[in-house]
């Protein structure tokens, strides 16, 4: 049987779920993580309620990116996969997903308040708070609960790519962050990003919290992203 996807994205998928229970984002098995190959037409994602300490390739789930149908795989996939998969339908850049229940972010989430942009360490990385959606109706969890929890995250972001691309995550009310990136690893990487500003958002509006400056936030983005960003290496350095 030839096998759905490579042995690289399993690879990646795998190591971005281990690096959440690391990354202290997780407790006990809650959060996943999740990878597309859109030339295949499916994404991997991490089986439901599976232990980070027994986590194996083997157990990755392969979900056919069309209509939500196991492709490969003897376990369950992520109770939140057809979130997942609403988020690839609806952003093509998006090439990978992580959720994660981590306190900080969550406060903000059940607060229904979007983190804010109170310095240059959010600003490198999301351009403009993490916004918080709306609250989902009876009806939207009554049937197909989990694709629209990404609906709704879909409709916060007005189906823009763009803005996708330059905000890179978003808080469901009353339940946590959901972010993405290029890929796999990407993904993972702003929902360690999301936790860490939304601890620093917290103990900021408890001192006290001062706006800061548009221009100098704007610097901060424009320098990691867009055509004149000189931020970092090569990746081979």
């Amino acid at each position: 049987m030839t096998t759905a996807v490579s042995k690289e994205l399993r690879r990646e998928v795998l190591e971005a779920n281990l690096r959440i229970p690391r990354a202290g984002l997780a407790t006990l098995t809650w959060g996943n993580v999740s990878g597309v190959d859109r030339r295949a037409g499916v994404f991997v994602i991490k089986p439901s309620g599976v232990a980070y300490d027994v986590l194996s390739e083997e157990d990755l789930v392969v979900v056919s990116l069309s209509d939500g149908s196991v492709v490969e795989g003897h376990l369950r996939p992520s109770t939140d996969t057809e979130t997942h998969r609403s988020l690839y339908l609806a952003f093509p850049s998006v090439g990978g997903v992580t959720h994660t229940h981590s306190a900080h972010a969550v406060a903000f989430a059940q607060a229904r308040r979007p983190i804010p942009v109170l310095g240059t360490t959010h600003a490198d990385t999301f351009n403009g708070p993490v916004p918080v959606t709306e609250a989902l109706t009876p009806q939207q969890c009554a049937t197909g609960y989990e694709y629209n929890t990404g609906q709704v995250i879909v409709d916060l972001l007005g189906r823009d790519d763009t803005r996708a691309r330059e905000v890179p995550g978003a808080l469901v009310a009353h339940h946590g962050p959901f972010t993405w990136g290029a890929d796999a690893t990407a993904s993972l990487e702003h929902a360690i990003i999301c936790e860490a500003v939304a601890e620093m958002a917290l103990h900021t509006i408890a001192l006290g919290a001062v706006e800061p400056p548009q221009h100098l936030l704007d610097r901060h983005f424009a320098r990691k992203h867009g055509p004149d960003a000189y931020y970092g290496n090569p990746p081979s350095v």
